[in-house]
C-alpha cells in the first residue's frame, strides 16, 4: 500500500530517523536487492557559461555579462575536457550553463552535433528544464520544438536541475527569475512524451517546511505514474553557509538600505538555513518511500560527503552518483568535496554492498 501524504508528513515531523531509515531500506532491496551492487557514473559535469539572467538569490556562481570572470566555452575547450573524461572511461556528460540571452541557438545545435559527432558513445545528459525554457522562449520556440530539435542533434537525456522545491510560495523566495514549478513538470512531461529518459532533483534547506517537501515529492510522483519518464531521483541540501553573502550580492540598492535597517533577511536566513545531516538522511528515506515508482535513489557525496553518502546506502539511496571529474556550481558555494574512482568503490565496499560502474541509463558497464 501506497505511503499518502499525511504518512509522510508524519515521518518527517518526528526526530528519530530510525524508523523511515529502516523503512527506506527495505524498499530499496524491494527494487534492489542486498546482493545487487551499488552503482555510480563516471561523468563531468561542464557548465558552458557562467553569464545568468536569473540571478538566483542563493547562487555564487553566476556573472553578469561584463562582470570579471565571466565566460562562454568554445568547443574546442569543451572538447579538451571531454578528451579527458573519456580517458578515464567516462561515459555521460552533463552539460549546464546559465541563462544566457547573447548565446544564439546555433551555438548549442552546433555544441550537440559536435559532441555527438566526435563522441558518438556519450551519454549527453544535458540542460534542465530552466534551460529548455529560456532558449526556447530566447528562439521563439515551444519547449517541446526545441526538445525535438535537441533529440535531432544527438541529445540523449535532461537532467532534473533547476527543481530545488516544487513550491511557488518558495520559488519566489529564492528564485523569482526562475520557471514556475508546472512549467518545470510541463517540461519534462514533453520530454518523457518524446521518448527522453530524465532525472528528477529536490534542493532542500531554504527555509521551506516539511509540508513543501512533501508536496514536491508527491508532484514528481504523480508525474511517474502519468509518463514512467523517471530514471533516478536525487535529493540534496542547500549550501546554507555561504547564503548569506549571496543574498547581500544580489540584493538591490533599495533591499540593501531596507536591511540595513532592520537586518530581517539575514536574522531569517540565520534561523532557516540550518540543514544537517540528520535532515538530509531522513528526507532521503521519506523520498525512497514516497518515490515507489522511481527505481533509483541517488546519495549526493558532492554535498554531504563521502561518509554521509556511504551512510544513505542504508536509508534508501541504491546508487552513489557520479564521479563529478568536474563540478563549478556547489564549489562556488563555498562546499569542495572531492573524489576519485576508488575512493567511491571504496566506500561503496565498507558498507557492505558490492560496487559497479553504470551508463546514463543504469546499464552495468562493469563490476568491481
Amino acid at each position: 500500500m501506497r505511503i499518502n501524504k499525511a504518512e509522510a508528513l508524519k515521518l518527517l515531523e518526528n526526530n528519530n530517523i530510525l524508523e523511515p531509515g529502516q523503512l527506506a531500506d527495505e524498499k530499496r532491496q524491494e527494487f534492489h536487492p542486498d546482493n545487487e551492487p551499488v552503482t555510480f557514473v563516471v561523468d563531468r559535469n561542464i557548465n558552458y557559461t557562467n553569464i545568468c539572467t536569473c540571478k538566483c538569490k542563493f547562487c555564487a556562481f553566476h556573472k553578469d555579462k561584463d562582470e570579471k570572470g565571466s565566460y562562454v566555452l568554445d568547443y574546442e575547450t569543451i572538447k579538451r575536457k571531454i578528451d579527458e573524461l573519456v580517458s578515464v572511461g567516462g561515459t555521460q556528460l552533463l552539460l549546464q550553463g546559465g541563462l544566457n540571452p547573447d548565446i544564439p541557438l546555433y551555438y548549442y545545435l552546433e555544441l550537440v552535433k559536435n559532441l555527438r559527432k566526435d563522441f558518438p558513445s556519450l551519454t549527453i545528459h544535458s540542460f534542465s528544464p530552466s534551460e529548455i525554457s529560456f532558449i526556447a522562449k530566447n528562439n521563439k520556440l515551444t519547449p517541446g520544438k526545441l526538445l525535438e530539435i535537441f533529440i535531432d542533434c544527438g541529445l540523449s537525456s535532461i537532467p532534473g536541475g533547476g527543481a530545488e522545491i516544487l513550491c511557488d510560495e518558495i520559488r519566489q523566495k529564492i528564485s523569482p527569475n526562475k520557471i514556475s514549478s508546472q512549467e518545470w513538470l510541463d517540461i519534462m512531461e514533453i520530454a518523457h512524451g518524446l521518448g527522453l529518459k530524465t532525472t528528477a532533483t529536490m534542493v532542500f534547506g531554504f527555509g521551506e517546511k516539511y509540508e513543501h517537501v512533501v508536496d514536491h515529492l508527491f508532484k514528481i510522483r504523480e508525474l511517474q505514474d502519468k509518463t514512467g519518464g523517471f530514471s533516478a531521483f536525487i535529493p540534496w541540501t542547500f549550501a546554507s553557509n555561504v547564503v548569506i553573502p549571496n543574498l547581500i550580492r544580489n540584493l538591490s540598492n533599495e533591499e540593501l538600505l531596507h536591511e540595513s535597517q532592520n537586518g530581517q533577511i539575514l536574522k531569517q536566513v540565520q534561523r532557516d538555513s540550518s540543514t544537517t545531516a540528520h535532515d538530509y538522511l531522513k528526507i532521503l528515506a521519506v523520498s525512497r518511500l514516497v518515490l515507489d515508482n522511481i527505481p533509483n535513489i541517488q546519495a549526493s557525496w558532492v554535498t554531504q560527503g563521502l561518509k554521509i553518502a556511504q551512510l544513505s546506502l542504508r536509508f534508501g539511496a541504491n546508487d552513489f552518483g557520479g564521479t563529478m571529474l568536474e563540478e563549478n556550481v556547489v564549489k562556488a558555494a563555498g562546499i569542495a568535496n572531492r573524489t576519485t574512482i576508488c575512493e567511491i568503490i571504496d566506500n561503496i565496499k565498507k558498507a557492505g554492498f558490492k560496487a559497479a560502474q553504470r551508463n546514463t541509463t543504469y546499464e552495468i558497464l562493469r563490476h568491481f
